[in-house]
């Protein structure tokens, strides 16, 4: 049996469980939920992942999921025109 755990990595290097793998790239909440675009409003809290490190042992595998912090300048992009 194999037991497959996923975590965030916040950029001040505390980590919490999230329910499933997330794509690089990926913008999500402060609680590793992606977000769905485009944005209402540029002034929330939001993260990219920056990158993952999969530790594998014998019958559990760790994906860790490296979150950066996006800026207000960052997240324009992704927000709606009104």
């Amino acid at each position: 049996m194999l037991i497959k755990d996923y975590f965030i990595v916040f950029p001040e290097g505390d980590v919490q469980e999230v329910p499933g793998p997330l794509p690089i790239n990926e913008l999500v909440n402060i609680n590793g939920r992606p977000l769905d675009l485009p944005l209402a409003t540029n002034r929330i809290i939001a993260f990219r992942v920056a990158r993952i490190r999969v530790n594998e042992n014998r019958g559990q595998t760790e994906t860790f999921h490296y979150l950066e912090l996006l800026s207000a300048q960052e997240l324009l992009p992704y927000v709606q025109n009104i």
